[in-house]
């Protein structure tokens, strides 16, 4: 189910986005699906950001395990 959220940007961001988005041909709505894409992508594959996302995994384990006490 596709969900609204509302993003707060500079002026320079916006401008820049929506250019970006014209010369690629796009809605600005898609450019910013495809720059959360490949970011999410880019994070998949860096190996330190994978070991800090474990060590919270861990980390929320056991607190959730301390609160089901």
């Amino acid at each position: 189910m596709p969900k609204t959220m509302t993003l707060r940007l500079t002026d320079q961001q916006a401008t820049d986005l929506e250019a970006m988005a014209r010369v690629d041909g796009v809605a600005v709505s898609e450019a910013v699906r495809i720059a959360i894409d490949e970011r999410l992508k880019a994070r998949r594959e860096d190996r330190e950001f994978q070991a800090r996302l474990r060590r919270l995994m861990v980390e929320n384990q056991r607190a959730l395990e301390r609160l089901s006490q």
